[in-house]
């Protein structure tokens, strides 16, 4: 992946709250960057790991310069957000359990956002989460409500600063 945005926009940081070969550590709640200063970000996955993901939502908006993107997939697992009093171990420390509404906080901090869903692809590119979600393993995810289906799209927001 990392190649691949390379290429489209010649340098690329990545980053993580851990340290690790080949990137840099960043708190998304306090992004050391200037203002107007990326042209992209791309974080996959990781809103729901943070409690305080409007800060992050709002940081990530501040660094990115006028015109630039932000695409921020989270799983959505559950038909409207849940809000966890802790984060749970096995959950890999999750803090909320994302639906659909979601993404109302994407435009509340973003104003335009655009949602791809897997059902917007041929289907050679189309991503699902196959998976019984009517019975809730209560030890592994213990906030969690079922959702109907055995088939859940994917779906991931585009986010642009005007």
């Amino acid at each position: 992946m990392t190649g691949y945005l390379r290429s489209k926009f010649g340098s690329v940081i990545c980053a993580d709250i851990i340290p690790g070969k080949n990137r840099v550590v960043l708190d998304m709640r306090d992004i050391d960057m200037e203002d107007a200063s990326v042209d992209a970000v791309y974080a996959s996955h990781v809103l729901e790991h943070i409690r305080e993901d409007i800060k992050a939502l709002q940081e990530i908006h501040r660094v990115l310069k006028p015109g630039g993107i932000a695409v921020l997939p989270v799983p959505i697992v559950s038909d409207s957000t849940i809000e966890y009093p802790e984060a749970v171990a096995t959950e890999e420390y999750h803090w909320r359990a994302p639906g659909f509404d979601y993404f109302d906080r994407y435009r509340a901090v973003f104003g335009s956002i655009r949602i791809f869903s897997s059902r917007d692809f041929d289907e050679i590119y189309q991503t699902y989460d196959y998976g019984d979600r009517t019975a809730i393993n209560r030890k592994r995810y213990p906030y969690r409500r079922p959702m109907v289906g055995r088939k859940h799209a994917d779906f991931v927001p585009v986010c642009f600063k005007n």
